[in-house]
């Protein structure tokens, strides 16, 4: 009978005491949700003080123990850090933080001459202190990965001045993108009318298409130098194996990614026809003989998680898109959700936006991006299997171990973490699927 009584006098609570509660409640599960998943791959590294069997061939015994230990480092920064923005999250909701910042905006606006009806402007001003806020509480953290994990592990190459300009750099660009975006797109929801959910979904795909095309030629500049990859016997064959597969590449290019960390990568991007390879310069200091091979397998299949998704997913996710500014336009008449947060005499567009998008959405979006963990795990090995297709699997199965390897991935994995979280399949995963190609 307790347990029925609780229950009702919760449904007996307003809609908006209801509501908090349980964005609160979400919240913290999916906090314990993760932190158990991170709890169980931590105990492989801790437990696995040998190089397994099967891997005996693939990785000796002093690189094994320097992965355990870096990954070792990294759960335990990632475990404080993660409580840390959590119980961060929860403070600022439970005394009432987002209100008190939208108040804090509309006083400095005023002082400027702009009163309540200049909703926009006070939104602007909202966005600039919030991720300011951002910035500096994230900071120390930054800090302390960057220059003692990092440090640690013979990674960091940044020095204390060259990373301060970096980040101040970086908040800098970001504000001049975010804040004329997101005012002309809270224009676009005041005016748009009944559809204007149609409008906001159009208007953010094309500037998700212009910040594409543009990043390389104008923005990634500004932090790190791009250079046209010599003329050679490394760019030659490249170009003969984007050519032999229909892959419209247009440009290689060098990224001087050593300035900042001796990890290695590369990607491609690009729409269309107009597709780009872009290569660290680490990744042609540490392999001079395997180069060719290793940018044969990297520029045809995604390795950078961030830029380097298939089109299928992006279709999904614009797709999403469309659907989450069409669920908005439902709710944003909801004044209960306003009310929840503390918005009880005004419903700004903006707060509507971080209501709705980051809180009530925040269960759809566990399971969305669960799904497309999944879906490129899948393209990742469809990748493999085209490898295979061209007679590059022992090609790319030596470049997986090398890349692993020299990056300190650690090669043993939970089950469970690796489903949840793995957006590219575990090493001996795709070792053992290319292995029964690699004799051919």
């Amino acid at each position: 009978m307790g347990m029925w009584a609780s229950l009702d006098a919760l449904w007996e609570m307003p809609a908006e005491k209801r509501i908090f509660g349980a964005v609160l409640l979400f919240s913290w599960t999916v906090y314990l949700w993760e932190t158990f998943l991170a709890q169980r791959q931590r105990r492989i590294y801790k437990t696995t003080t040998h190089v397994p069997p099967e891997l005996g061939q693939i990785m000796d015994s002093e690189t094994f123990e320097k992965s355990r230990l870096y990954q070792l480092d990294k759960s335990t920064f990632s475990f404080w850090s993660g409580l840390y923005s959590e119980t961060e999250g929860t403070l600022i909701l439970l005394f009432g933080g987002i209100p008190y910042l939208w108040r804090l905006s509309g006083r400095f606006c005023g002082y400027a001459g702009f009163g309540p009806e200049y909703e926009i402007t006070q939104s602007l001003v909202f966005l600039l202190l919030a991720t300011l806020f951002s910035a500096l509480t994230g900071l120390p953290w930054s800090l302390y990965n960057t220059f003692v994990i990092e440090e640690k592990h013979g990674f960091n190459q940044q020095t204390l001045g060259f990373f301060m300009k970096d980040a101040i750099k970086k908040f800098v660009v970001t504000q001049c993108i975010l804040l004329p975006v997101s005012s002309l797109l809270l224009y676009i929801i005041k005016i748009g009318g009944d559809y204007f959910f149609i409008y906001a979904w159009l208007f953010t795909l094309v500037v998700s298409l212009v910040l594409v095309t543009i990043y390389a030629d104008y923005i990634a500049p500004l932090f790190d130098k791009f250079t046209p990859l010599p003329e050679g016997k490394l760019k030659e064959e490249i170009e003969v194996m984007a050519k032999s597969i229909d892959f419209p590449l247009t440009k290689v290019y060098v990224v001087e990614g050593s300035k900042r960390s001796s990890h290695s990568n590369a990607y491609f991007y690009g729409f269309f026809k107009n597709k780009r390879i872009v290569l660290f310069d680490t990744l042609l200091e540490e392999y001079s003989v395997l180069n060719k091979d290793i940018q044969e397998d990297s520029g045809m299949e995604p390795r950078n998680e961030e830029e380097g998704n298939s089109e299928e997913i992006k279709a999904k996710v614009k797709m999403n898109s469309f659907l989450c500014f069409f669920l908005f336009a439902v709710l944003i008449g909801r004044k209960e959700l306003f009310a929840a947060f503390g918005f009880y005499d005004s419903q700004p567009t903006l707060i509507g936006l971080l209501i709705i998008f980051q809180f009530i959405f925040s269960p759809y979006n566990e399971v969305l991006s669960f799904c497309l963990t999944v879906l490129s795990r899948r393209f990742e090995f469809q990748a493999d299997a085209f490898a295979k297709k061209l007679g590059k699997a022992k090609d790319l199965y030596s470049a997986l171990i090398k890349l692993n390897k020299d990056n300190l991935g650690f090669p043993v994995s939970d089950w469970l973490f690796s489903m949840w979280h793995y957006s590219h399949p575990p090493l001996l995963e795709r070792l053992q699927a290319l292995k029964t190609m690699k004799q051919h």
